[in-house]
């Protein structure tokens, strides 16, 4: 597939695609789109960035308009991410006032939430702790969906979501069409998709240990005493937003109120924080209100916010994967971008295990 137009979509979902400037599809995309179109159960995976929702987005939203009886589900493994993919949905459908849509994610009150259902949403996008709650409570019943979508599958079952997978999944009929989307394909992923998935196509982008091309990765060495110091000086030597990520939610906070007092414009994330602070701190930062954010890994994965200039690991993180996951932030839809890791004694077996993981040794 070298462009959507071959897809012979409706003009509804083609002016919206239009106005959302998808012209040329990613590579996920031109692999996963034909076959989902096709009805089979697909396994993607490609790096962070790639445009992995409309890989999934399109057909979906053919599926719904080809079985006007049918629902969806979307489950992503993060509050973020998951308001992430609904803002796309509702993007692609603004022009298919049928098909209505609804988040349902920790840290909001669950009233709406349950107001917005008995209005029969046609698309539901959840975290599974929240969704697993609305199904012990009976605010809505799965037997209606015909397409599911499980979206950073690796992250889900590191969250330990494994059991919510399981209890929701029982109550969704087994004649369904599933799309499972990760960065990483590990056991026991494939134990998942062997498990929920029926002759899955297995479709793959690039390589899934190794950052993206255009990631600049540098590294400075200073000591614990001269860390915070080092980390004002490499923020004042660079133009455009930051993304910090730190190990700790206290330390989170600790280094967004120390950039505040040097007068940097900081905001944190960490989960800790309401979804109303996280909301404001994300809107914050995309916009430019903020130019630094400071966060645990709860950002590393699925935070799509366009143009980050720079990420910089105050703290390493606990695995090869992860500092992936983490600069793959920036450089993104093929966009360049620039990864810096502060590293102390006490971090160069760290970087020296990473570095073999993603060639760089």
């Amino acid at each position: 597939m070298k462009n959507f137009s071959e897809l012979n979509l409706p003009k509804q979902l083609e002016m919206a695609l239009a106005a959302m400037k998808y012209e040329t599809p990613t590579p996920i995309q031109a692999l996963a789109i034909p076959k989902a179109m096709e009805g089979v159960d697909v396994i993607g995976c490609a790096q962070t960035g790639t445009g992995k929702t409309a890989a999934f987005a399109i057909p979906l939203i053919m599926s719904l308009l080809e079985n006007p009886d049918k629902t969806a589900l979307i489950l992503a493994p993060t509050r973020e991410l998951a308001a992430q993919i609904l803002d796309v949905l509702r993007q692609l459908t603004q022009k298919l006032p049928l098909i209505r849509s609804v988040l349902l994610i920790g840290g909001e009150a669950m009233g709406p939430q349950r107001a917005a259902l008995y209005r029969n949403p046609r698309i539901v996008a959840a975290t599974p702790g929240r969704l697993a709650d609305h199904l012990r409570q009976k605010n809505l019943v799965l037997s209606s969906v015909g397409f599911l979508v499980l979206d950073e599958a690796d992250r889900m079952m590191d969250m330990g979501f494994a059991p919510q997978l399981n209890e929701i999944v029982r109550h969704i009929p087994a004649d369904r069409q599933t799309m499972l989307f990760s960065a990483t394909l590990p056991p026991d992923i494939m134990k998942l998709s062997n498990k929920y998935m029926k002759n899955p196509a297995k479709v793959s982008a690039g390589s899934h240990t190794k950052p993206a091309m255009k990631v600049v990765q540098t590294m400075v060495e200073t000591t614990h005493p001269k860390k915070n110091d080092t980390l004002v000086s490499e923020l004042e030597a660079r133009q455009g937003s930051v993304l910090i990520f730190v190990r700790t939610k206290r330390q989170t906070d600790r280094i967004a109120k120390l950039l505040h007092t040097k007068g940097h414009r900081v905001t944190q994330i960490h989960g800790d924080r309401s979804q109303r602070q996280r909301f404001v701190a994300l809107d914050g930062f995309k916009s430019g209100k903020y130019r630094i954010l400071v966060a645990t890994d709860v950002a590393a994965r699925g935070l799509d916010v366009p143009d980050i200039a720079h990420v910089i690991n105050y703290d390493m993180p606990q695995s090869a994967e992860d500092y992936v996951h983490r600069i793959g932030r920036t450089a993104r839809a093929g966009k360049g971008g620039e990864a810096l890791s502060i590293i102390t004694p006490e971090d160069r077996g760290q970087w020296r295990m990473i570095s073999r993981h993603i060639g760089r040794a």
